[in-house]
């Protein structure tokens, strides 16, 4: 799928958890060059948990960073499965792709509606191809 592709994501809203600015500002910038009309970041998964609680619904699309200080992506992801998150989640991570597996067994342990995992950085392409299932 080229990058050309036209995802309706108009009045969309996103979470980016994500503990590296430069990251979350990348993807918020994607997002909203998409046509998401809300992005919200949080820079561990103690404070995404409170960030969804302020959404009058589910975010359309969960992106979620595995290394993090505080509350890491896999404590927030077993938060979210114990919550009966039902929402559409992407992980990414810096590091490796073990990591990634692993974070995606939970995941899929879960209710939620899993979109991918991809290593950072996370192109246009990607972002876009994964999101042409919502």
């Amino acid at each position: 799928m080229s990058s050309s592709v036209s995802v309706p994501t108009s009045g969309r809203t996103a979470l980016v958890v994500d503990d590296d600015a430069f990251t979350c500002s990348c993807l918020t910038e994607l997002l909203a060059d998409l046509g998401f009309s809300r992005v919200e970041t949080a820079s561990n998964g103690r404070q995404a948990l409170k960030l969804l609680r302020q959404f009058a619904a589910t975010p359309d699309v969960l992106i979620c960073d595995i290394y993090m200080p505080d509350m890491d992506g896999i404590e927030f992801l077993e938060q979210l499965i114990e919550r009966r998150y039902t929402g559409r989640l992407m992980l990414v991570s810096g590091m490796d792709v073990q990591t990634l597996t692993l974070a995606r067994e939970i995941a899929d342990a879960g209710p939620m509606k899993f979109l991918g995992a991809f290593l950072k950085p996370l192109s246009r392409e990607t972002l876009v191809q994964a999101l042409g299932s919502i």
